[in-house]
């Protein structure tokens, strides 16, 4: 029998920060191998590494949040499912989020195995989000669509390469059902590339360190985040927390979707009760219980431990109860392709919960979307159809000793604002306004973030637009004192001068280049009394424009700054 291994902290930090830079530079290959812009300019993608058991071990340093507990719960339905059967060269793919642990369906994910000779020792695996999966709307993101099956192709768990060799009628039958195949094949190429030099790089650690201290080591990675996460945990005075808000709507007609938290804290444990929550709905904001997962486990770590690691060790430190057919525990077939604004107001609910036991750490309720739009048609230089979805940002909430940033992605989203460059090089669209909303941050000590306008115009063209978004109706709110920041919209500019209004979720609406499509995202909640903001800083966000005097002699009962 085998001496285990004993690893001492020099060695364990060296060889930790050896599994990080592999993570790492499977993200950096994905994005470099990618060909949509989605990817290679946005970062819409995460990799990760698992050990042999499925516990995701270590996330990219760029990874997204929201992808936390998909990859995991892929890797788990994999030894469920596959265990006898794996071999060396095989990799996997899956992105249904009912059948498969996926998040939803245009987040591809893959995995393939680590071996050392016949020993499995963990999976290499990421995570794409495809700008189209097919469906019934391009982009694959539209509100509206009440049903998975119209959303994109679903995947449940194949083998797409056996043995080293792929199998190509999987491709052919997945492309066939995606829009702009050829670049669905790049990007799916790439994700390849990524899986297969993860596997390459741990192969390397274990030549150099052995399986043995490879396996030790996950387990001593795990066992030290729970600790360090349940440490975090004890020093929350006891109690139950309580907080609930409301989404816009889904999509369908059904207003005011409720998401209610009790967190109830004893000692070094805590458990997330979504009792109380909304049914799930008609509209695809639904959340499967893996995305509602990493949304907690995200705004725990946030709040009390940014720096400890993402892996199955915060799984591990909290529970989580939420009635199945809920709004954050969805059932088939529920539609889920817009989870992510759900996840970011789940976010915001846990932050307001613990709001009264952490008043230092919280913030106010960022821009709390992810608001999308997807712009389609024929690029009348080259003849070819094309499609650019993006997630835009907007606020983000003001917190105890500073403003809210401004024009950013917040939460569990990590992806970059497109740039005008990439935009009008790639597609035949051109940006007539990017710019900060003026105004729109909330009032407080400290000011809440800005949203984002985005004015676009399609060129030569007939093109289709999509559109998502929230916090159109219930503005971002303030705390302690603080004011919410402005709503978004949505809006068409006519060369005329007529404007005409979008709902916040719409479809379908096609537009020549007559016409600017005009997105504005959602500001951000203010934080404290705004009575106490420095007249210095008042005095800057005139001047640069960032607030009227009008809006500061509303909201601060200033009626001049020096």
């Amino acid at each position: 029998m085998a001496e285990p291994v004993t690893l001492d902290p020099i060695t364990i930090e060296i060889s930790w920060n050896s599994l990080r830079s592999v993570a790492d530079e499977c993200f950096l290959t994905l994005m470099r191998s990618a060909f949509s812009t989605n990817i290679k300019e946005r970062h819409d993608h995460s990799t990760a590494i698992a050990d042999a058991r499925g516990r995701l071990i270590v996330q990219a340093e760029n990874a997204l949040p929201i992808h936390l507990a998909s990859m995991s719960g892929l890797i788990g339905l994999i030894l469920d499912q596959y265990s006898d059967t794996l071999a060396p060269g095989d990799i996997f793919i899956a992105n249904d989020p009912h059948v498969a642990g996926g998040s939803h369906l245009p987040d591809i994910n893959m995995a393939m195995p680590i071996f050392d000779g016949d020993r499995l020792l963990g999976f290499v695996a990421n995570i794409v989000h495809h700008a189209d999966v097919g469906g019934a709307s391009v982009g694959s993101m539209s509100g509206g669509l009440n049903e998975i099956y119209k959303e994109g192709l679903r995947i449940p768990i194949l083998r797409l390469f056996r043995k080293g060799g792929l199998q190509d009628d999987i491709m052919r039958f997945m492309l066939l059902n995606m829009r702009l195949p050829d670049e669905r094949l790049g990007d799916l190429n790439a994700q390849i590339a990524a899986v297969k030099l993860g596997v390459k790089r741990i192969g390397e650690m274990v030549t150099r360190y052995g399986a043995d201290h490879l396996v030790a080591l996950c387990d001593e990675i795990v066992t030290r985040t729970n600790l360090r996460m349940r440490k975090a945990i004890s020093g929350i005075p006891d109690g139950d927390y309580r907080f609930e808000d409301v989404m816009d709507d889904d999509g369908l007609g059904t207003l005011d979707v409720r998401i209610a938290l009790t967190v109830r804290k004893r000692g070094d444990k805590v458990v997330f009760d979504f009792t109380g929550t909304s049914p799930q709905v008609a509209g695809n904001f639904n959340m499967t219980l893996n995305t509602t997962k990493s949304a907690v486990c995200y705004a725990l770590k946030a709040l009390l431990d940014p720096e400890v690691p993402n892996n199955q060790g915060i799984f591990d430190a909290i529970g989580i109860e939420a009635e199945p057919g809920s709004f954050v525990n969805c059932r088939h077939p529920a539609g889920v392709a817009m989870r992510a604004n759900s996840c970011q107001r789940v976010v915001d609910v846990v932050l307001g919960a613990f709001a009264e036991a952490l008043p230092d750490r919280v913030v106010g309720a960022a821009n709390g979307a992810n608001t999308s739009a997807v712009f389609a048609g024929t690029d009348p230089r080259t003849g070819r159809s094309y499609v650019y979805l993006e997630t835009l940002g907007g606020g983000m909430g003001a917190r105890a000793t500073k403003d809210g940033k401004d024009g950013v992605q917040v939460h569990i989203t990590n992806t970059a604002n497109l740039p005008v460059e990439a935009i009008e090089l790639e597609y035949p669209l051109r940006v007539e306004e990017y710019a900060l909303i003026q105004d729109s941050g909330g009032a407080g000590k400290f000011r809440g973030g800005m949203g984002i306008r985005r004015a676009i115009r399609p060129i030569g063209h007939l093109c289709e637009f999509n559109g998502v978004g929230e916090r159109f109706r219930h503005r971002p709110w303030g705390i302690f004192g603080g004011k919410p920041g402005a709503a978004g919209s949505f809006h068409l500019r006519k060369d005329d001068g007529a404007r005409e209004e979008l709902p916040s979720k719409i479809s379908g609406i096609f537009v020549t280049d007559e016409t600017v499509v005009v997105i504005e995202t959602p500001g951000a909640g203010g934080y404290g009394d705004p009575a106490e903001r420095a007249p210095e800083a008042l005095h800057r966000d005139i001047v640069s424009e960032k607030l009227t005097e009008e809006f500061v002699a509303r909201n601060y009962c200033v009626e001049k700054v020096a």
